[in-house]
């Protein structure tokens, strides 16, 4: 299918497009089940075809990059924990023998209208819902979600996660003065089309240079 007139800004959750929904679901379902993990009968799943034929996996997961093509592991860690980062998908956290019991309990489905919306030029949803199913019969409310912060009906929601990244990845980086001034031009859009991008690599490059050097000389 043709690429959408807004790609979507690039989220902050470390998974595929697929499952970015169903993550959202579970972690809303967090606070109903955090209480309760032991008396999970099932977890119900649906999703659009690509999450069925990409990301629906059961089995042992030998690596992160097994768990990270994995809906029910997102899901599972999701849950459980209440967050899903780069680090979940770590040997650290997928010792934790209530992930894979979650999995087992795991049903994933398709669900037509999800993967209409997600080929449709006009939307390109990307929907999964998610419903937990107790051994008492009680189930929880169906968390359904059709596009993720970032999607073209949902960017003004993914500006404050993307600055975070942003600041997250670089910031580091950058003694004190220069991440201000480039802050301050990443912040504000009029200002960072006027900055060049010899402004731009300057702030960034120069300071990689002097910690390569201070490295270097010790």
């Amino acid at each position: 299918p043709p690429a959408p007139p807004h790609p979507p800004i690039p989220s902050s959750s470390p998974a595929a497009s697929p499952p970015q929904t169903a993550r959202a679901a579970a972690l809303a379902l967090h606070p109903a089940i955090r209480d309760r993990l032991g008396e999970i009968a099932e977890v119900r799943i649906e999703t659009q075809e690509p999450g069925v034929r990409i990301i629906d996996k059961t089995g042992p997961l030998h690596n992160p990059a097994d768990r990270d093509h994995c809906l029910q592991y997102m899901v599972a860690v999701a849950l459980i924990f209440g967050r899903l980062t780069a680090d979940d998908y770590e040997e650290a956290v997928a010792r934790d023998p209530r992930i894979d019991a979650l999995r087992a309990a795991m049903t994933v489905t398709e669900n037509p209208r999800f993967t209409r919306d997600y080929y449709d030029p006009a939307k390109r949803h990307i929907g999964n819902a998610v419903q937990v199913r107790f051994m008492d019969g009680s189930v929880t409310d169906r968390v359904e979600v059709a596009c993720p912060a970032g999607h073209r009906e949902r960017r003004r929601e993914a500006l404050p996660v993307l600055m975070q990244k942003f600041e997250t990845g670089v910031r580091p980086w950058l003694e004190a003065d220069a991440w201000s001034r480039l802050s301050a031009i990443a912040a504000d859009q009029e200002r960072f089309e006027e900055t060049t991008v010899d402004e731009l690599m300057n702030l960034l490059v120069r300071q990689r240079a002097m910690a390569s050097e201070a490295s270097n000389s010790v």
